[in-house]
């Protein structure tokens, strides 16, 4: 006995919670397998769309919306193993996420330790080169996380030259380190905060643990999809 059953476009649409125009926009999409026509147009569904369209919402939870979509349109055009590709390649890019934030978590813990050194200078501090060649990232990137707050470096009197004492280049050193692992200025302005009021690292390691939360949670949610798509493709397979 089969479970198929007829279903008009504002059915499914109903059962989903969706409009009936995304309904249209999924298949157009290739999200949903193409869908019958009646002989006046109209399309017709069936409980074979309403699983994929229930596949593709718990893939999008954690493979985000885009991705989500390429792989159910690479499994409707037939190419099962390019979809299990695409779900390999997300996973390996999480991979690589959790390895950069594990070695932020270590840079990061240790400059956090670090006490700021005598600086070689008899003024008391460097100037911008000096420093873009210490960290290692071009004078533009320390204007711009100057003009974003994260830094604020003395001026040397008479020239108005940048001069950035050694609490400046730990500073400098932690705002490469967080970039490099592409956090916000908006959650690097807090570490910043905290190691220059208390000189410790707690709001260091709460970003750190945050991203961590995040990419657990973003862990579990592919899981959750990729289980819905190896019931999807059972499902489909032919007896």
């Amino acid at each position: 006995m089969t479970d198929e059953r007829r279903l008009r476009t504002v059915d499914l649409a109903r059962l989903a919670g969706l409009s009936t125009q995304q309904i249209r926009n999924y298949e157009d999409a290739g999200i949903l397998p193409p869908a019958g026509r009646t002989e006046s147009g109209y399309r017709v569904f069936g409980q074979a769309h309403r699983r994929a369209l229930t596949t593709y919402r718990t893939l999008r939870q954690g493979y985000e919306p885009v991705p989500a979509a390429r792989i159910m349109r690479t499994v409707h055009d037939g190419d099962v193993s390019g979809a299990l590709a695409l779900v390999d390649a997300a996973h390996a890019a999480l991979h690589e996420e959790r390895l950069s934030l594990r070695a932020a978590s270590e840079a990061l813990e240790a400059l956090a330790r670090e006490e700021p050194e005598p600086s070689a200078r008899p003024s008391g501090g460097l100037r911008i080169g000096e420093v873009a060649a210490l960290i290692g990232v071009r004078t533009s990137a320390l204007r711009v996380w100057e003009a974003a707050g994260l830094l604020a470096p003395g001026r040397e009197r008479g020239t108005e030259y940048r001069v950035y004492a050694p609490a400046d280049v730990r500073d400098a050193r932690l705002v490469r380190t967080l970039r490099s692992s592409h956090y916000p200025f908006d959650q690097i302005r807090p570490v910043l905060d905290g190691l220059r009021r208390e000189g410790g690292s707690e709001a260091l390691r709460a970003a750190v643990e945050a991203r961590g939360r995040a990419l657990t949670a973003r862990t579990r949610a592919m899981l959750a999809g990729s289980g819905a798509l190896h019931a999807y493709l059972e499902h489909a397979r032919p007896e």
